[in-house]
């Protein structure tokens, strides 16, 4: 998905599920006595982000941020992810998937459309698209020339066609034209691989789900949450760090945070909510006057009253 950037979107693996050999969720027990970078410490009861380095590292490589994060420990890092998101909440209480849908299906459509493709243009062409072609067995029998042409304007439209048609074909084939709810099930598909299915899991059935997008990995790897550049093990990385209930919440926000003020280019350093917790600090402007103007969307308002502007 794009919305001025373009994106992938993953869901981390539910808790239990092993990880480089070591399982992911699991338990490690910490003194409650020791505190670390002058914060309490988190109880047993936060399961897999309290893990010990060495695995840690198995899951996906933290990275060792400069500056006053030099020294941060595991559990500093814990800490510091968990303030970046609930200050993430704050700045982004509304936070949602941009492609607009109304049902599984739809929403398996927009995102197969959103490859290589603005959220915007495909909430264009969606309307008319969903109108004419409202279940399995409308795309399955589709005229492929009339449904290229709707979709046209979101690029790649032939292959895309494909999918759509392959897609409905499947549906009525195996799953009685209704979207299943497994991720197994669901990468059978046409043009749905881990990425799309994962998004059809996290905003159409409600599964806690880590959406890695190129303004998500971007991002956490900024903020020194990981080093990774596979979506599968930043998934693993950021979900050992933010409680599970949080994950498809925490993706939006993130996702929100990188189109509206932690800009690829030119981040807006000087107004973020994130700054005394981010060692990417200065990246991009420091001064409050220059950094407001970069900061876009609807929500800048609201975004720079936080900070005072």
């Amino acid at each position: 998905m794009e919305h001025g950037g373009r994106g992938e979107c993953a869901l981390a693996p539910a808790t239990g599920a092993a990880v480089g050999g070591v399982p992911y969720g699991g338990r490690v027990r910490v003194p409650r006595s020791a505190a670390v970078n002058g914060h309490e410490p988190v109880t047993t009861s936060d399961d897999a982000a309290l893990a010990t380095p060495a695995a840690a590292g198995r899951r996906g490589k933290v990275e060792a941020p400069t500056g006053r994060f030099a020294d941060e420990t595991r559990l500093g890092l814990v800490r510091r992810a968990r303030r970046m998101y609930r200050s993430l909440i704050v700045a982004f209480p509304d936070a949602h998937c941009e492609l607009d849908f109304g049902n599984p299906l739809e929403l398996a459509v927009a995102t197969i459309l959103s490859a290589q493709c603005t959220d915007v243009r495909v909430n264009l062409t969606t309307p008319a698209l969903f109108a004419r072609y409202p279940d399995a067995r409308a795309y399955a029998e589709a005229d492929r020339t009339e449904l290229e042409e709707l979709i046209r304007p979101t690029g790649f439209y032939r292959n895309k066609a494909n999918s759509l048609i392959g897609l409905g074909q499947a549906l009525l084939e195996k799953f009685d034209g209704e979207v299943p709810r497994t991720l197994e099930e669901l990468v059978r598909l046409p043009g749905i691989g881990r990425k799309t299915a994962n998004v059809i899991l996290g905003n159409a059935f409600d599964v806690p789900g880590i959406t890695v997008d190129t303004h998500f990995s971007r991002l956490v790897q900024r903020w020194g949450w990981t080093t990774e550049d596979d979506p599968v093990k930043i998934e693993h990385a950021v979900g050992a760090l933010i409680e599970r209930k949080d994950w498809t919440m925490l993706s939006h926000r993130v996702i929100f945070h990188g189109r509206r003020v932690c800009h690829a280019r030119k981040p807006a350093c000087g107004v973020c909510v994130l700054a005394k917790d981010c060692p990417s600090f200065g990246a991009g402007p420091t001064d409050p006057a220059t950094a407001a103007a970069l900061v876009k969307g609807p929500e800048a308002p609201h975004l720079l009253e936080l900070v005072g502007r």
